[in-house]
């Protein structure tokens, strides 16, 4: 543990930041595996889960928590798999 006050304010910050990192990251993957499971069982909201999907990806990849090209070809996976669920 640091002994100098703003090294005390950025270990608070930093783990601040994680736990929000953390919280964006998960649900990214919840919304991506709601939709899959939504087109596992041909479910009408599909549609609407894939938009959150994306918002969620799109979300991750501007707060730089996942790559850009990463967010764009998961987003692409997905929308193949609407469309063949379609």
């Amino acid at each position: 543990m640091p002994n100098i006050k703003s090294a005390i304010k950025r270990v608070k910050i930093n783990e601040e930041k994680n736990a929000q990192n953390i919280a964006v990251k998960s649900a990214m993957r919840t919304a991506v595996k709601k939709f899959e499971l939504a087109v596992d069982q041909n479910e009408e909201n599909a549609k609407d889960l894939f938009k959150s999907a994306v918002k969620h990806l799109d979300k991750a990849a501007t707060k730089g928590l996942i790559h850009k090209n990463t967010a764009n070809r998961q987003k692409a996976r997905l929308a193949t798999k609407l469309s063949k669920m379609a």
